[in-house]
């Protein structure tokens, strides 16, 4: 849960990652037709050095050389100037580029390093409010290259600021802080293509959504020369039941049999696992094993329980989850599976002395049975030691304790939603932060910033923090694509007197801990875990996994908890471990609650009003404290001011 702002440019991991349905391929990457009239805006006026602006004394431009186009010549000396470049202010104020697409920037890297070069076309407005659209493109010396900017789209073509092109008001064409220096020149800057222009989607971002996640066997439709590719084996699809048959040679050496989606990837993220149900068609004893690759990365192979005897049958499923709990001390622990992507599934067979065959009866994506939650689930800390509980809400009442929890303050992780106290329900056990498309300020306050869609906060700063101890919440999750439901933890030293961008600095030893953070593109299984620490700048470190995999209760619930002692940060999901890290740098400054619900997240989808109003509910908060580990900073503060507006 964290977010970079910088003067003039605000980077953010809030991005909105658009994946296409199959369905949807033909409509989507069907760009429209370059217009056959494009607008130069590098004309007598724009190739002339004196209109251009630099960002800074460290930018030099001049008139290129000689040549039958004009082109400007930009030098960048080594400095202090985050992102150095050069503006072209709109003649009289604003183009108006209603008529096309985009604009493109054709240039030349001059100098000895790989240039990373970016193109902004922009709105006038509040530069808090990013209004503008970007792309880069790298370089290396001597090469030349296009930077294209669609309308309405920005890094990587993904959905961005909506952009009006009948009132552009300046380009810029910056690159990044180097310590050599840096040369490019502008060969030219046009506006093609048509009014309505879209990205065309790239094979690898079309997602097929498989009916009741079959993937092959009776129902399915699969075209062998796409979908079917072998590795020393033969294949032999069978027409009349979509199954497969795979026989492995001879000759020992590791051999497979792949099947892919017809385009793209699967969209597997209802899921937890695949299955794949497979017999012995040859003479001779096999053992067969399956893995999934994605875009992620493969799982772990997982065999049968046991060699299949010829006409025997098996059952092997493959978890999404892996098979060891992440240890970030350790490489090659935990998940690699993106389930969102999925690029193949593999069926392989131990090197065997004869020739064996493997029927592929079906292989099915499913959700298995809710798994039985552990006893000491939400009464205790897993571990034993001499604890005490020092925090217990479960939301009974028809309010809030005031001495605990604050539904307000800034909106640091999106520039579209406000927090209001009406979206802050109790009722029946539990509190919602309710997502809604309503127009209003931040904190009810007509003097703060209005936005369009309002959400619920909660959070305990100079009100409740503890150092160490057992952190746990049972919560249900929003499904509308879009939204980025969180538990997490920030520091707070505790000083009144300070600013609380020092009270709450995750250098100097303080640490972010996000103990369930989820971005609702990934569906209802998959949650990421983080610490930030060193600060958010470029020391900035934040090790963890966005590869949970978890299946909520019987009631659509998850309970997720934080084991926090010296040197040690170990998460549970559901009573279960399913990471650890344990290093002298965990934090020891207390630590604060907060539950967020904004809108956006590093890869998520574009949300759509259609599916609001979505609810982030928490049934109960509870936190235990090992004795021997309290601290006169834990437990509740002086409040100053009870009162919420």
């Amino acid at each position: 849960m964290i977010s970079f702002f910088r003067t003039g440019i605000t980077v953010s991991v809030v991005s909105l990652l658009p994946f296409v349905s199959a369905a949807e391929v033909q409509t989507a990457s069907a760009v429209p037709a370059a217009s056959a009239v494009t607008k130069s805006l590098f004309d007598s006026k724009g190739a002339q050095a004196k209109y251009w602006v630099p960002s800074s004394n460290q930018v030099m431009t001049a008139a290129g050389p000689a040549a039958s186009t004009p082109r400007l010549a930009v030098t960048i000396q080594p400095g202090m100037d985050g992102y150095p470049g050069v503006r072209l202010p709109a003649p009289g104020g604003k183009w108006n580029l209603a008529a096309f697409g985009h604009v493109e920037a054709r240039v030349i890297n001059t100098g000895t390093k790989t240039l990373s070069l970016s193109l902004r076309v922009d709105n006038a407005g509040d530069w808090k409010d990013n209004p503008w659209n970007t792309e880069t493109v790298s370089l290396q010396p001597g090469e030349s290259g296009t930077v294209t900017v669609l309308f309405g789209y920005s890094y990587g073509r993904k959905p961005g600021f909506a952009l009006n092109p009948s009132a552009v008001t300046q380009l810029m064409l910056f690159t990044t802080k180097s310590d050599a220096v840096q040369s490019f020149q502008i060969e030219s800057i046009v506006a093609g293509g048509t009014a309505g222009e879209k990205p065309a989607v790239a094979s690898a971002n079309i997602r097929e959504n498989p009916k009741n996640g079959v993937l092959l066997g009776r129902g399915t439709t699969i075209d062998a020369t796409k979908q079917i590719t072998a590795r020393n084996a033969q294949t032999l699809l069978v027409p009349d039941t979509q199954t497969l048959r795979v026989v492995f040679p001879v000759s020992g050496a590791e051999a497979a049999a792949s099947l892919k989606p017809a385009q793209g990837r699967w969209d597997l993220r209802d899921y937890l696992q695949v299955q794949v149900r497979l017999r012995n068609d040859g003479k001779t004893p096999i053992m067969p094993r399956v893995r999934l690759e994605s875009n992620g990365g493969p799982s772990d192979w997982v065999k049968a329980a046991q060699p299949l005897a010829p006409g025997a049958t098996a059952e092997i499923s493959v978890p999404f989850a892996g098979a060891t709990t992440f240890n970030l001390a350790r490489k090659e622990t935990g998940s690699r599976i993106t389930s969102d992507a999925i690029a193949a599934v593999t069926i392989g067979a131990e090197k065997s002395t004869g020739e064996t065959a493997l029927h592929i009866e079906s292989i099915q994506a499913i959700v298995p049975p809710a798994p039985k939650l552990p006893d000491w689930l939400g009464k205790r800390p897993p571990v034993s030691g001499d604890w005490i509980k020092t925090l217990d809400d479960e939301f009974n009442g028809t309010s809030l304790d005031p001495t605990i929890w604050s539904i307000y303050g800034e909106n640091y992780w999106d520039k579209q939603s406000h927090w209001s106290k009406e979206n802050v329900l109790i009722g029946g056990g539990s509190v919602k932060l309710r997502y809604t498309k309503k127009t209003g300020p931040n904190n009810d306050d007509p003097r703060q910033k209005t936005s369009n869609y309002a959400s619920g906060y909660l959070h305990t700063y100079d009100r409740w923090a503890q150092r160490y101890g057992y952190f746990e919440a049972r919560m249900r999750l929003p499904r509308a694509p879009g939204l980025w439901p969180a538990f997490w933890m920030m520091p707070d030293r505790g000083s009144r007197s300070d600013p609380q961008w020092k009270r709450q600095d995750t250098a100097n030893g303080g640490m972010e801990f996000d103990i369930m953070e989820h971005l609702t593109r990934w569906g209802p299984n998959r949650y990421n875990i983080a610490m930030h620490y060193d600060g958010y700048g470029k020391e900035h470190k934040s090790p963890g996994t966005d590869k949970i995999y978890l299946q909520p209760d019987k009631d659509g619930f998850i309970t997720c908890g934080l084991l926090w002692t010296p040197g040690s940060a170990i998460y549970y999901y559901n009573g279960q471990e399913v990471l650890r890290w344990e290093d002298t740098r965990i934090s020891g400054v207390p630590g604060i609650l907060m539950f967020t619900l904004p809108m956006g997240g590093w890869d998520n989808s574009p949300l759509e009003d259609a599916n609001l109003p979505d609810d982030f509910e928490i049934d109960y908060v509870r936190v235990w404290q090992r004795k021997d580990l309290a601290s006169p900073e834990d437990g509740k503060k002086p409040i100053l001011k009870l009162t919420e507006r």
